[in-house]
C-alpha cells in the first residue's frame, strides 16, 4: 500500500521542483488527480494518477478581478438577488480576450464594488484583489463612469446645459458632467462621483423620465466586445493583469 501524502509533496516528486513551486503549480491549475484538476495543495493523494500539465509554467497566484455585466433587476451589491451568484464557469463569456486560465479558486471570496441600482444594468466588479478595492473604493471620486441612458419626455430649455453643469443634488453642487445625445431617446453620461439615483434625478430635473440605465465603462475598462458584439448580460470576463481603472 502506498504512503498517503501532500499533493504538493507527490507533485514535488514527480517534477523535480521544491514544495514550494510544486504548490504554484497547483494553485494555478496545472495538476490533475485521476484526470480531474485540483487546485488545494494539501490534497491527500496515495495511489491516484497524478500528473503535471505539460505546458505548466512557474507564475505568481494573482488575486482574480471579474467584470460582470449586470442584467437588470440583480442586486450589484446587496439585496436578494446578488450580483455574485451569476459567476460561475458557465457563464464565462466564451470571447474574453484577457487569456486568464479560468480556476475555480477565482470564484472564492470575491468582493463586490462600485454600486449601482437593481434596476440598471451594465458593467460592475467583483475583486479578490486588495489593490482593485483600494482603487475603486478610496479614488472613486476620481474615476469617471460612462452610462447610456435612455429617456422619455421633452427636454426642458437649457436642459443639456444644466445636466453638463449647473445642478445640485442632496444641496451639494455637481461636478460638471458630460452629457450628449446618441440618439433621439438615448443620452450619454460621462462623469466623475456618480452616486446611486443620482442620473434619474438629475434626468426629472430637466424634464426627462427614466426608461433605462447602462454602465459602459468605469474609468478606461469598458463591458468588452468580441466577434459578436459586447459582452451579452449575465456573463463576465476577467480583468486582464496589468490593466487598470
Amino acid at each position: 500500500m502506498s504512503e498517503t501524502v501532500r499533493l504538493a509533496r507527490r507533485v514535488a516528486q514527480l517534477a523535480g521542483c521544491t514544495p514550494l513551486e510544486a504548490e504554484q503549480y497547483i494553485r494555478n491549475g496545472w495538476v490533475t488527480v485521476d484526470g480531474v484538476v485540483v487546485e488545494a495543495p494539501q490534497h491527500p493523494v496515495d495511489c491516484e494518477d497524478v500528473r503535471l500539465d505539460a505546458a505548466a509554467r512557474l507564475e505568481p497566484v494573482e488575486p482574480a478581478t471579474i467584470l460582470l455585466n449586470k442584467p437588470v433587476g440583480v442586486d450589484a451589491i446587496e439585496g436578494p438577488s446578488p450580483a455574485a451568484a451569476l459567476v460561475t464557469p458557465a457563464t464565462h463569456w466564451a470571447d474574453d480576450p484577457s487569456g486568464v486560465r479560468l480556476l475555480q479558486r477565482h470564484f472564492e471570496r470575491l468582493t463586490p464594488l462600485v454600486p449601482l441600482d437593481p434596476g440598471a444594468s451594465g458593467l460592475m466588479v467583483l475583486t479578490q484583489d486588495g489593490r482593485v478595492w483600494r482603487r475603486l473604493t478610496e479614488d472613486a471620486d476620481e474615476i469617471e463612469h460612462e452610462y447610456l441612458v435612455e429617456v422619455r419626455g421633452e427636454l426642458a430649455p437649457y436642459g443639456l446645459g444644466r445636466l453638463k453643469h449647473g445642478l445640485a443634488h442632496q444641496g451639494v453642487p455637481l461636478p460638471p458632467c458630460n452629457v450628449s445625445w446618441q440618439n433621439e431617446t438615448r443620452l450619454r453620461f460621462a462623469g466623475k462621483g456618480i452616486r446611486t439615483g443620482q442620473l434619474p434625478w438629475m434626468c426629472e430635473q430637466v424634464g426627462l423620465q427614466t426608461v433605462s440605465i447602462r454602465r459602459l465603462r468605469i474609468g478606461k475598462v469598458p463591458i468588452g466586445k468580441g466577434p459578436d458584439g459586447a459582452m451579452p448580460p449575465g456573463q463576465w470576463r476577467y480583468l486582464p493583469v496589468g490593466q487598470k481603472f
